[in-house]
């Protein structure tokens, strides 16, 4: 069999061809996700400016004020200054562990920000489960914390891990629960792009938030749980646990356990804008932001920087309540708190789901 070589030059070419096209589409995939991780970043420097500010006008202070214009510079100078601080490691303890525990925190928190969409179509990965993707991997923050203090070798640190844990396990099943009754009343699905194209229709009165109150309270209640948040940041309680499972922690891993709270803090922001007030969308009824502005090619990018906008202006705007919170409410004991995520908000968000589910059976 005798084959030409224009046809041998034609297979290598489109050889050549798709294998550019790979390399082209695996760069692009690393440039998306190098700007999301540096938005990110530049979100949890915005939000430790915000607590800093706002928790200063509470207390009747200033707050930062030298560290760049109006003191925005402040976390920057913190971050570097405990990059260059000294890395200490207990002589006693798993070395292996011990470095593994805060880079499990970060990592798995940071993969949470994969199925959210900041605006028009504007998610890395639409999955059908993107929210449980969500609880699913955020269940994986305590094993780190868990690991951390157990391998520090301190009694603070492990009962701070073992607290991490059980405040863990005890608010994820309500928060679940509330994220289930969400998918049975509005979209029957649980992609997050879904999800916000269901409340899209009537504008501010279209917002799971009137659909499901009940369910945004234990929503929120259980997201200040997960984030560890006053009044329950009980794994670390500095009257009794000194700094919880962060007491041996110095230097860039203790930075990364700082980081993980506020990445935390900000992924719960925006689920709360995405499944209750209506992620990219205007609180205009009747109007959106393809239908104002159309989705050709000349306002395509116009469409998403009002998107990216409207999502971050909402997450922002809630974050007022955890930054409050922390300076209005006394800390509550651990028994209180297992108790109140057992006893209360686990019955009353069964109870949310099934009279969400029988109000679905009457209307078919």
């Amino acid at each position: 069999m005798i084959i030409d070589t224009t046809e041998v030059q034609t297979i290598h070419s489109f050889s050549k061809l798709e294998s550019l096209k790979e390399v082209y589409g695996l760069i692009w995939i690393l440039v998306l996700i190098f700007t999301l991780v540096l938005g990110i970043t530049m979100g949890v420097l915005v939000i430790v400016w915000l607590e800093r500010k706002i928790s200063a006008a509470i207390q009747q202070r200033i707050g930062p004020e030298y560290a760049g214009p109006l003191g925005i510079l402040q976390a920057l100078a913190d971050g570097t200054k405990l990059l260059l601080k000294e890395d200490l490691l207990p002589s006693r303890g798993n070395i292996r562990l011990f470095i593994v525990g805060p880079s499990i925190a970060v990592i798995s928190i940071l993969l949470s920000y994969l199925v959210i969409p900041f605006g028009y179509h504007l998610v890395l990965a639409d999955l059908s489960i993107g929210v449980f993707l969500w609880i699913a991997i955020s269940s994986i923050v305590p094993i780190g914390l868990l690991m951390s203090g157990y391998e520090s070798n301190n009694k603070y640190s492990f009962s701070g891990g073992l607290r991490a844990a059980a405040q863990s396990i005890s608010y994820e099943i309500p928060l679940t629960l509330c994220v289930l009754a969400i998918s049975l009343r509005v979209s029957n699905s649980l992609s997050t792009v879904d999800i916000i194209e269901a409340q899209s229709k009537y504008g501010f009165g279209g917002w799971n938030l009137w659909r499901q109150p009940i369910g945004f309270l234990v929503f929120i209640m259980s997201s200040l749980a997960e984030c560890e948040r006053l009044p329950f940041d009980l794994p670390e309680a500095e009257e009794e646990l000194v700094a919880g499972y962060k007491t041996e922690y110095s230097g860039i891993k203790y930075g990364l356990f700082y980081l993980t709270s506020y990445l935390n803090l900000l992924v719960s922001s925006l689920f709360v804008t995405i499944l209750y007030l209506g992620g990219w969308n205007f609180s205009i009824p009747y109007i959106s932001i393809t239908e104002l502005f159309g989705i050709n090619k000349m306002f395509r990018v116009f469409v998403i920087v009002i998107g990216i906008f409207i999502t971050l202006a909402k997450a922002y705007l809630f974050l007022f309540i955890p930054i409050t919170t922390r300076w209005t409410l006394p800390r509550m004991r651990m028994d209180q708190l297992l108790n109140l995520g057992w006893k209360f908000l686990l019955p009353i968000s069964l109870g949310n789901l099934l009279l969400t589910t029988s109000s679905q059976l009457v209307s078919l």
